[in-house]
């Protein structure tokens, strides 16, 4: 339990809950951790959504797959953070997203109708978990607005430099955790034209990169 409360306790959900209502909480919303394998699906389009997760270790992409089977990142999850909680809080029946690990992870389940319907033992902390998922909500909504901001420039090269500003905060020199393929699908951008872009942007001096690590010049 120990391992579990050193992962989780820096994210929001869990603000003002201390280790001995931890463990309190714990049994009393129905949670549980499972492991998962690289590239294993953890969540389905289509699947009922019954649940929050949180990865304790590794981390998931959320995927937006059409009828050809194509897909869209439209974000990740990295350690600390949740996932599904939208999904949730807006009464989805069944998940319009897949997620899925981009490497070996544990994530924590968390039977999201215990966390908002009436606690039968009255715990302190129950109130808490709410107040602390609504303000999650409200946080990830702004990090959707700021991916739409990165989607409607009009050019690749301004949708590069966007998520770059983004992603970068105040270093000049960063690393992402996309490869080619997996930005252009972030970005929705051809990735040959994309990657002719970022060429282009080294020769003019404006970056120099490595694999994912960028630095702006």
């Amino acid at each position: 339990m120990r391992k579990e409360f050193t992962a989780v306790k820096d994210n929001g959900l869990f603000d003002g809950i201390g280790y001995s209502d931890f463990e309190k909480m714990f049994r009393c919303i129905g949670a549980e951790t499972r492991a998962f394998k690289r590239n294993e699906t953890v969540l389905m389009t289509g699947d009922a959504v019954r649940t929050v997760g949180l990865v304790l270790s590794g981390g998931v992409r959320i995927l937006r797959e059409d009828l050809d089977g194509n897909s869209t990142i439209l974000g990740e999850v990295n350690v600390s953070e949740i996932f599904g909680e939208v999904l949730a809080c807006a009464g989805v029946d069944h998940s319009p997203v897949t997620v899925r690990t981009f490497e070996d992870s544990e994530i924590l389940f968390i039977d999201y109708r215990k966390v908002i319907s009436v606690c039968p033992s009255a715990c302190e902390f129950h109130s808490r978990l709410v107040m602390n998922l609504l303000k999650l909500v409200a946080r990830k909504n702004l990090i959707l607005l700021q991916k739409i901001d990165i989607l409607s420039k009009r050019t690749t090269r301004e949708k590069l430099m966007a998520f770059f500003d983004a992603h970068r905060g105040a270093a000049k020199r960063f690393t992402i955790n996309y490869d080619r393929d997996e930005l252009a699908r972030y970005l929705c951008v051809d990735r040959s034209a994309m990657s002719n872009e970022l060429s282009k942007m080294r020769d003019e001096g404006l970056l120099k990169f490595n694999k994912s690590t960028f630095e702006l010049l």
